[in-house]
């Protein structure tokens, strides 16, 4: 980060002497000061610093250093992050070593050489700039087994990181979203996350016929049925030591569903016609785009069967509420097919990407994915229109400026809510709902005049 950039370092001192002569000793670091708790924490809140140089012994009560380990720990439940330096008297190592325990980044006794402060500030910044960049950059990577899923948006970016977290264990995951959304995606990364040995193993329960099911499922013993001619093992014993996903899990019939909650329960199962228990070791994923609530309560779906399955729920938004995710993948996909198809230079017009900007996609990725490979292969010239597409043409309107993208109105609007929020809260009192929103009075009295707020 641009050192120009950084947020002020908070100064705390009491003694308004001592604070003067740190203000100027750090005086190439922009800095607040504050020289109790209270304006301490307004000061935070309204500035966001990184660094912070504190002495613990604070007003009302200087001579202990109570009002400093109060404000330390307010302060990091504020930003975890925070790098706190604690300035002590030389006799005070007990106190700094607590500090220490608290969640102070580092300490240093009085008097205090100026440059060694000012090393350590500097430290301080640097650290913090790491951190913060390294986290941007975790954000924005990846992991290989979700290299396939292209994505901007926030929610699904937290289901990715979701996902990550809980693949390592052997929790039974339920996956709820529309048909198209990239359920099976999901399951798979689940899959490749979690180290299993086994295969990743599939099944839709609403595409195989009910008399069927249940022996792909379970698989059967020779003579179990007519043309039952070998012993053959289902989709369960196939993914022994892996992950099983039954996808359309709502579709499952009812003469199943004991069976498969005998499953879950025991982890053993008998093939048709077979007496022999067999262990089997499976990580369980679910989806369906129906609502199971709904279902149990019209006693088409068990309750205990929902609880076995839905140890843990994600649910995937429709590609309509991503942001920006249907430009993204269109763009993605149109790469992909041109380069099958031998039209590398293929690029969308404007009037196309507002088209797939403003279209709803009832049919999600799927019903976009097969759109532009539609479109790679049958557009006449390699600049794809709307009217290629099959799309709607936006409006003139669309096409001058999206509000959306506008940054003065999407600013003014979050403005605006946030003032009238702080408002409510503070129940019309200006100095508390400046306090709330981490600016001043006459700033606040600059907002509502502009947003014509009484």
């Amino acid at each position: 980060m641009n050192p120009e950039k950084r947020p002020p370092l908070l100064i705390v001192e009491d003694d308004l002497a001592l604070q003067k002569q740190i203000k100027w000793s750090l005086d190439r670091f922009e800095s607040v000061t504050a020289n109790d708790g209270e304006s301490a924490l307004a000061q935070f809140r309204r500035h966001s610093p990184a660094v912070v140089t504190m002495d613990l012994g604070l007003a009302p009560d200087p001579d202990t250093a109570q009002e400093g380990f109060r404000l330390l720990v307010q302060m990091l439940e504020l930003d975890p992050e925070v790098k706190v330096i604690v300035l002590t008297g030389q006799n005070d190592q007990g106190n700094a070593l607590r500090a220490i325990d608290l969640g102070a980044y580092d300490f240093l006794a009085k008097p205090f050489d100026p440059d060694l402060l000012g090393l350590i500030i500097d430290r301080a910044f640097r650290l913090s700039e790491l951190q913060s960049e390294n986290r941007r950059l975790r954000e924005m990577k990846q992991p290989d087994a979700l290299a396939g899923l292209v994505t901007r948006d926030a929610d699904l970016l937290r289901i990715c990181r979701t996902i990550e977290k809980i693949a390592p264990s052997d929790a039974s995951v339920l996956l709820l979203g529309e048909s198209g959304t990239g359920k099976e995606v999901l399951a798979q990364a689940l899959h490749h996350l979690s180290k299993r040995s086994g295969k990743f193993v599939a099944i839709n329960c609403a595409a195989i016929p009910e008399n069927l099911l249940e022996s792909e499922l379970f698989g059967y013993e020779r003579g179990a049925f007519t043309g039952a001619s070998k012993s053959t093992i289902g989709r369960i014993e196939t993914a022994n030591g892996g992950t099983l996903m039954l996808d359309e899990i709502g579709d499952l019939p009812q003469s199943l569903q004991a069976k498969l909650l005998r499953f879950l329960q025991e982890r053993t199962i008998e093939r048709l016609g077979g007496r022999n228990v067999i262990a089997v070791d499976v990580r369980v994923v679910c989806a369906t785009h129906q609502d199971l609530a709904e279902f149990i309560k019209t006693n088409r779906f068990r309750q205990d069967l929902y609880y076995r399955l839905a140890e843990i729920v994600i649910d995937i938004p429709p590609l309509r509420s991503r942001q920006g995710d249907a430009v993204l993948l269109a763009q993605a996909f149109l790469r992909r097919f041109a380069r099958e198809q031998n039209r590398s230079s293929m690029s969308f017009s404007e009037d196309a990407l507002s088209a797939i900007d403003a279209y709803a996609w009832p049919g999600n990725v799927r019903e976009l994915l097969n759109t532009i490979k539609r479109v790679a292969i049958m557009a006449d010239g390699n600049r794809v229109t709307s009217e290629d597409l099959g799309l709607p043409r936006p409006s003139d309107a669309q096409l001058e400026g999206d509000p959306l993208l506008d940054l003065r109105a999407v600013r003014e609007k979050a403005e605006r809510g946030a003032v009238v929020a702080a408002l409510a809260r503070a129940n019309g009192n200006i100095v508390k709902a400046s306090e709330i929103l981490g600016v001043t009075r006459p700033t606040l009295y600059d907002l509502m005049r502009r947003l014509s707020i009484q």
